[in-house]
């Protein structure tokens, strides 16, 4: 079996909603690979992210907004012959989206940024929020630069 590439945004979207984490890999100051689960949302080539408001990842985020984000999904081994190793391969069907983070300061925009995280795992996105939650949360922003996908064995 050979991987195909996905160029039709219907199926790359497909492949991402049906994720529920996406991985965030980021560089550090010291150059350093740093890459991190994450709970997410998605909407017109927009992906959402939220976290804790200080950390390791705000500082390098801050420091360094380019990131590549990865989902995979639908994975099954497969094999050809049960007795050879070099016949066995993993199904999957993955996901990278590249750009640049933006931290969203606007308590307005951060709740409407949250109800698309939230629909991503409850579909719905009519939830209330108190106030210190809000404002005491890091809600990311990052705009599609580079979208690409790939399936194998699909």
């Amino acid at each position: 079996m050979k991987s195909r590439t996905i160029t039709l945004l219907q199926e790359i979207e497909r492949i991402i909603f049906s994720c529920d984490a996406c991985y965030v890999g980021m560089v550090d100051s010291a150059n350093k690979p740093y890459t991190l689960p994450f709970n997410f949302g998605y909407e017109n080539q927009t992906l959402y992210l939220h976290s804790a408001p200080v950390g390791k990842k705000i500082d390098i985020l801050r420091n360094n907004p380019f990131v590549c984000v990865a989902f995979s999904n639908d994975h099954e081994l497969v094999r050809q012959s049960e007795n050879v190793a070099c016949s066995y391969g993993m199904k999957y069907k993955s996901v990278l989206i590249e750009g640049k983070l933006e931290f969203v300061e606007d308590y307005d925009e951060k709740i409407r940024i949250l109800n698309i995280i939230m629909r991503q795992y409850t579909k719905r996105d009519d939830f209330s929020y108190n106030s210190p939650a809000v404002v005491n949360v890091a809600v990311m922003r990052i705009k599609v630069d580079n979208l690409s996908a790939k399936a194998y064995g699909y």
